[in-house]
């Protein structure tokens, strides 16, 4: 199929080069002329293991290209799908000033039927929208709209994980549909059917309350957890032997069980948010997903309580943080508990040395007066206490003889339970996790 992706960041990027994969021509087409430019030139805005040598395979190929005017993507493509971002608004609703700009420009710019193509055109909801927003899509295309095109909206919402997002697409566990028509619903098919995945075809309301509801259930399921850590340390219970004896019960499952510091990131955060306040609207009080909310953000006090009581006083202590994005195999610091740890240290007057395989670059426009090193030997040498922020694999084969020679004191305040709190006292760590008592 001819198909063209408006808003080229992490979602359309990767949908974009995965349907290109698939055999399709893709146009991949964003607003901003340094990312487009970059693109032409093989530079990858984002890290993602895997996406930049899937790009330039495609565009070798001559599968996927790059443009800046909506105009030239949508010129001759039969399926646009809209991926631009909906980023949080003060009150805690999605913005989609993004979505209605790009459905007004898709209207303006809708060719009538040419080069043996009928005219119809399926405009998609890729982006995580409210529910009822395709109403409002296909309203906006209808009022913009300067010739007779026929065009049908639907919804096909993503379940993309940064760090793994080229194989949750070509491997995903559903591919959920929502259309109003059998023409909108036989491409959609037909596109995704090299996936051989599960098909959920429903209407559009339902489709996009699916994201959310997906979103806000994985939310609870992490803060559930990091609440049953909170009572483990109190009663000296482990936390991931209490979890591991959840998931076993195939009705709980052990994903998303994990004891931290927290979700962060840009879908969780923001999905609840808008989750909560779409239900406020529609007259319906979600205080279970507002407790979700308030566990998580109390995640990083609750590790900041235990450095405290294993230092005392922070004033003109060295910590040494090890992560920054908000989870490995990403580079995104979006709503990342690193930011928030960093700012609560150096407001009690801590010195900070930060060190990440990928998040340093975007961390350095964020954060100021912190040391940033270049490894985590770097980090730890005359730092008082290591505190681990995200599980990346680099940090669990780190050198503990050596990261011990180079601190100030054998402190670790694994805010990921990524070691084994007995091996490292043996090695004579004081070794502080999450929810092990």
């Amino acid at each position: 199929m001819n198909i063209s992706i408006i808003g080229s960041g992490y979602v359309g990027l990767v949908t974009g080069s995965c349907l290109a994969e698939l055999g399709n021509k893709v146009t991949c087409a964003d607003s901003n002329n340094k990312k487009i430019a970059g693109l032409k030139k093989g530079i990858i805005p984002i890290y993602e293991p895997g996406l930049e040598e899937l790009v330039a395979n495609n565009v070798k190929r001559k599968r996927l290209s790059f443009t800046s005017s909506i105009k030239e993507a949508v010129r001759g493509t039969e399926v646009i799908f809209i991926a631009v971002g909906t980023p949080p608004l003060d009150n805690g609703e999605a913005d989609l000033t993004g979505i209605e700009n790009v459905a007004r420009n898709i209207a303006v710019n809708l060719p009538a039927g040419r080069q043996g193509m009928t005219g119809y055109r399926l405009i998609v909801e890729k982006s995580t929208v409210p529910v009822e927003t395709g109403e409002w899509v296909k309203r906006t295309i209808s009022t913009y709209i300067k010739r007779k095109v026929k065009f049908d909206v639907a919804s096909n919402p993503e379940f993309l994980r940064e760090g793994s997002a080229i194989n949750d697409f070509m491997h995903p566990d559903r591919i959920v549909i929502g259309v109003e028509s059998k023409k909108a619903r036989d491409i959609l098919v037909n596109l995704y059917k090299p996936l051989n995945a599960p098909l959920v075809v429903t209407n559009i309301k339902s489709a996009e309350l699916i994201k959310h509801a997906s979103n806000a259930f994985l939310a609870t399921k992490i803060s559930f957890i990091n609440a049953i850590s909170r009572i483990c340390d109190r009663v000296g219970a482990d936390v991931e032997e209490v979890a591991k004896g959840m998931g076993l019960d195939k009705r709980i499952g052990r994903y998303f069980l994990n004891a931290g510091l927290g979700y962060g990131g840009s879908c969780f955060p923001k999905d609840l948010d808008a989750f909560i306040t779409i239900c406020e609207k529609l007259g319906y009080n979600f205080e279970l997903l507002k407790s979700v909310k308030e566990i998580n953000e109390g995640q990083k006090s609750f590790i900041l309580k235990k450095l405290k009581d294993s230092l005392w006083i922070i004033k003109d202590k060295t910590i040494s943080v090890l992560g920054l994005s908000f989870k490995p195999d990403t580079d995104d610091i979006r709503n990342a508990p690193s930011l928030d740890i960093i700012k609560a240290l150096q407001e009690e007057g801590a010195r900070v040395k930060v060190y990440d395989p990928q998040a340093m670059k975007k961390a350095k426009e964020v954060l100021e007066k912190v040391k940033f090193c270049k490894d985590p030997y770097e980090a730890c040498k005359g730092s008082d206490c290591l505190l681990i922020v995200t599980e990346w694999n680099e940090f669990k084969e780190l050198d503990f003889v050596k990261a011990k020679r180079l601190l100030k004191r054998p402190l670790i305040i694994d805010g990921r339970n990524i070691y084994e709190p007995g091996s490292l006292e043996k090695l004579g760590f004081t070794y502080i996790g999450v929810g092990n008592g």
